[in-house]
């Protein structure tokens, strides 16, 4: 993890960055049930889930997306901050064993309402060791104008 300055004006729409991966453990999934409360079934009762179209436990949504976040934080930005996500979408399961990374792409990016300001959208991408997409999301960042502040 390192600090990096990134002002409104140096990103680029279609810029790309890939995070390194993370195997999914069963650990995972016990954590975040106590977290959250969420001991539903489907993530926990794998005699059950032997009886259901996935066959297997399958993970939390959120705790995929929080792991799946977490993993782009190898970089902060003091010139921005997070306004929040859209557009959240868990797209295929994710099971105990599964490695996922996160791809990274800047899709948009309009000047802020605020003056000093632009506002970043990060569309981002949670991937698994198939290739294929499991969960995919819109970052919004709010990021300072070069020399405005």
């Amino acid at each position: 993890m390192y600090f990096k300055s990134t002002f409104f004006e140096d990103y680029t729409i279609g810029d790309k960055r890939v995070t390194l991966g993370r195997t999914i453990t069963e650990t995972d999934f016990v954590v975040h049930a106590g977290h959250t409360g969420d001991f539903f079934p489907h993530h926990l009762d794998a005699e059950w889930c032997k009886t259901q179209p996935f066959g297997q436990r399958i993970a939390h949504g959120t705790m995929i997306f929080s792991i799946g976040i977490g993993l782009t934080a190898s970089e902060i930005n003091p010139e921005a901050f997070s306004k929040g996500y859209d557009r959240l979408r868990f797209v295929k399961p994710v099971f105990i064993g599964s490695t996922i990374h996160s791809e990274v792409t800047i899709s948009a990016k309009e000047e802020g309402k605020k003056p000093g300001y632009g506002t970043v959208t990060e569309h981002v991408e949670v991937i698994n060791e198939h290739g294929e997409v499991v969960l995919a999301c819109d970052h919004l960042l709010v990021v300072k104008l070069r020399g405005q502040l």
